[in-house]
C-alpha cells in the first residue's frame, strides 16, 4: 500500500503534529531509502523519530539525551549489526528495558535465535505499513495512532 493510500485509510491527514504526548522512536536501519520512508510515515503518524544507520550510531545516540520509548531495529547492517547492538543494549541497565520491534529479511520470525532477542514484535522485510503500525500500537498503546483512533471513534 502506498503512503497516500495508507494516509487516507488511517486518517493520518487529520492527525495533529503538535500532540503533547508524542512517543519517541529510534529507527535503526542501514537502507537509507527505507529509513527515510519509515521516518516520514512515523512522523506523520505523530511519533517523534530519531534515526541511526547502524548499531554503533544508535548506541551513541542512546548515550546522549532522553532514551526513546521504542527501538525499531534492522538486524543486518554494517559497522555494528542488530545482534551486536541488542547485546550491548541488554548490558546497559539504563537501556535494557527499552522495547524493540525487529525488522528482518534474513530470518523467519519463528526462528528461535531471532526470538532470543526478546523483541516485542518481529516483522519480515519488506514490512507493510499496516503491519508496522499495528505492532507499534501493541507496543506503545498510548501512542499517537491509538490517540487518533480514539478521537475518531467519538
Amino acid at each position: 500500500m502506498g503512503l497516500r493510500c495508507f494516509r487516507q485509510k488511517t486518517g493520518v491527514d487529520s492527525l495533529r503534529a503538535d500532540m503533547n504526548q508524542r512517543s519517541r522512536i529510534l529507527l535503526v536501519e542501514d537502507d537509507s531509502a527505507l529509513r527515510e520512508t519509515l521516518a516520514e510515515v512515523l512522523t506523520e503518524l505523530g511519533y517523534q523519530v530519531a534515526c541511526a544507520c547502524n548499531g554503533k550510531e544508535a548506541l551513541d545516540q542512546l548515550g546522549r539525551g532522553t532514551p526513546p520509548d521504542l527501538i525499531v531495529l534492522d538486524l543486518v547492517m554494517p559497522v555494528m549489526d542488530g545482534w551486536a547492538f541488542r547485546e550491548a543494549q541488554r548490558r546497559a541497565p539504563s537501556l535494557a528495558a527499552i522495547p524493540m520491534v525487529v525488522l528482518s529479511a534474513s530470518c523467519p520470525s519463528d526462528n528461535p535465535q531471532l526470538r532470543s532477542l526478546g523483541a516485542q514484535a518481529i516483522l519480515p522485510k519488506p514490512v507493510g505499513l499496516e503491519r508496522l503500525v499495528s505492532a507499534l500500537e501493541r507496543v506503545l498503546p498510548g501512542g499517537p495512532v491509538a490517540v487518533q483512533a480514539a478521537t475518531l471513534a467519538h
